[in-house]
């Protein structure tokens, strides 16, 4: 279900990034640099800039150009952006999948916004982007990103020791999928 604003009308949860979000991203991760430091790899300090997500956000729309991502903000109930949705690495062909990628601010969290995020990005992934199958990972101990993920219908599927390098150290995941049955 979407966000609802005081009229009960639907409030959008994401939108399509642009550059004039640089100023607005680099102020979110500055601020919740020690929330988000658990989840993520080590960040050289030039990401913490506005200059520094100005070509992040370049990288993820050149990407987005050649049709290998989704990036996307999420907004909160009043449209001020406190986070990212990606879907990344978009494979056509016979496989029709992508990776999900999230991060919300501290103040946001716990709100259902990811939850809602996630859920307008599957339905773009299936139904705009005509994609199979969506996976996400989570590291074992992010509960609530892996409740965001049950929310929105992804299933477990495995277990990957030493997955990726997060706060510094190689950390297992659980891997999680989503398919579309249309």
């Amino acid at each position: 279900m979407p966000l609802r604003d005081g009229n009960n009308g639907p409030v959008p949860t994401c939108r399509l990034i642009t550059l004039d979000d640089a100023a607005a991203l680099a102020e979110l991760v500055r601020t919740n640099r020690e929330f988000l430091a658990p989840w993520e790899p080590l960040r050289d300090e030039s990401y913490f800039t506005e200059a520094g997500q100005r070509a992040s956000i370049g990288a993820s729309l050149a990407e987005h150009e050649r049709g290998r991502g989704l990036p996307y903000v999420i907004l909160d109930r009043d449209g001020t952006v406190v986070g990212r949705v990606n879907l990344n690495n978009i494979v056509r062909g016979a496989f029709q999948s992508a990776s999900l990628g999230y991060w919300i601010a501290e103040g946001a969290a716990g709100q259902g916004i990811t939850t809602a995020a996630v859920r307008d990005v599957i339905r773009i992934a299936f139904t705009e982007l005509g994609l199979h199958r969506v996976q996400a990972d989570t590291l074992e101990h992010n509960v609530a990103s892996r409740r965001v993920l049950e929310r929105n219908g992804f299933v477990r599927i495995g277990h990957a020791p030493r997955y990726l390098r997060i706060a510094g150290r190689w950390q297992d995941f659980i891997l999680h999928q989503i398919v579309n049955d249309t």
